[in-house]
């Protein structure tokens, strides 16, 4: 079975962009992120099969943390 990584879009606070994306890829093939706009904060987030929940477990405790990331529908990217 051909399983290929979901693609989530986040806003997120645009100073916050690195620590986002240093803290995702540090759990070793869970997701890469890349940066849709820098300028408003909105990244996507690359994830491996099998690791959703994982992940979403990281953003509710960055949350927790104080950030602002909030899921988007951007279907165009």
């Amino acid at each position: 079975m051909d399983r290929q990584c979901e693609k989530l879009v986040l806003q997120v606070d645009k100073e916050q962009i690195n620590y986002i994306r240093t803290t995702l890829e540090s759990y070793d093939g869970m997701a890469l992120v890349r940066t849709l706009d820098a300028k408003v904060g909105l990244v996507q987030v690359h994830v491996a099969p099998g690791c959703r929940e994982l992940l979403l477990s990281v953003l509710k405790s960055l949350v927790e943390e104080g950030l602002s990331i909030s899921l988007t529908n951007m279907a165009k990217y």
